[in-house]
């Protein structure tokens, strides 16, 4: 049985293994789309920590005191499962597999994020629900991994499960461990008006910094339409940006200030901006469906970090 397999050898085929980001992120390296390179910590490592640990029974148990409209019996049992599993012993052949995949990426630093096995299904979007951590280092390599693990039961995902009916449905989580693109700039790309929801337009949302500023609404970001027809940049909206997320000199992310010639800035040129739109429109034709897109600049390179299905069209 494999613990861990690379995105290349993932697809969207995968998701109960995968998860849907694992599996989304497997779909697009294989559609060569630039990726991050990455592997995926499969549901069977976290199935397999339960099972040394013998906790399915434990959390189970714990679940049926919860009632949704109990706010303090959410967080009770969100913070006892999370506790559980922060203590619970990562069986060595999950472990070795893990570290051995690490090594293959050749990367100091990588992202890692929580994938669900319900994320992006039809009936329900997980994003927002779970957990990414960032510039993580080898030696805390585990650490995160189980607390991806544990995010599962935070108290958002708890009452989201029971809130959506899905109580009694098995969901496993997976673990994205990708490496880490420093980005000068990153943001969103909606690949249909999110507001409008005019098929032809897409926008693209850029800040200074790390993606999660953008993301987690910590700024506001700069706003690009693209008429995608006639491959026109229609609107331009500037935003100032006082700060972002960044990773410092001892290697870990914080919110810092923007430096002051950058603040009052555009974020993307106009090339920029068309060359990102044209990236954007064929992952939205690969997929045959609207894209909500995660995207992040380097070195005058772009990568996707994520794409999912847009969820709120009507």
């Amino acid at each position: 049985m494999s613990f861990v397999l690379p995105f290349s050898q993932l697809g969207k085929e995968h998701v109960s293994i995968a998860g849907g980001k694992g599996a989304q992120l497997g779909e697009i390296t294989k559609a060569g789309i630039p990726v991050p390179p990455g592997f995926v910590v499969l549901t069977a490592s976290f199935d397999e920590m339960l099972e040394e640990n013998k906790l399915k029974s434990t959390i189970a148990e714990i679940l049926k005191h919860v009632d949704i409209k109990k706010t303090d019996t959410v967080n009770a049992a969100s913070e006892e499962i999370r506790a559980i599993i922060a203590k619970a012993s990562v069986p060595k052949n999950v472990e070795k597999e893990i570290h051995a995949a690490f090594e293959t990426l050749g990367a100091q630093y990588v992202a890692v994020r929580s994938s669900a096995t319900a994320e992006d299904a039809s009936a329900a979007s997980w994003a927002g629900e779970l957990e990414t951590y960032l510039n993580i280092e080898r030696p805390d390599l585990m650490h995160n991994v189980k607390q991806c693990w544990s995010s599962l039961f935070t108290a958002r995902a708890i009452f989201y499960r029971i809130e959506k009916n899905m109580a009694a449905t098995s969901i496993s989580v997976a673990v994205v461990v990708q490496k880490m693109v420093q980005s000068e700039v990153a943001g969103v790309a909606f690949t249909v008006h999110p507001v409008t929801q005019d098929h032809n337009q897409m926008v693209i949302e850029a800040g200074w910094g790390l993606g999660e500023a953008v993301v987690g609404g910590l700024v506001t970001p700069d706003n690009y339409v693209v008429d995608k027809a006639e491959q026109l940049l229609l609107d331009v909206t500037v935003n100032a940006q006082e700060k972002m997320i960044a990773k410092d000199k001892t290697g870990k992310t914080h919110e810092i200030p923007v430096p002051m010639d950058k603040r009052e800035k555009q974020k993307l040129d106009g090339r920029t901006i068309m060359k990102m739109a044209d990236l954007f429109a064929n992952i939205e034709k690969h997929y045959g469906k609207p894209q909500d897109i995660e995207w992040a600049y380097e070195s005058g390179k772009v990568f996707v970090v994520q794409t999912r299905p847009i969820t709120t069209l009507k």
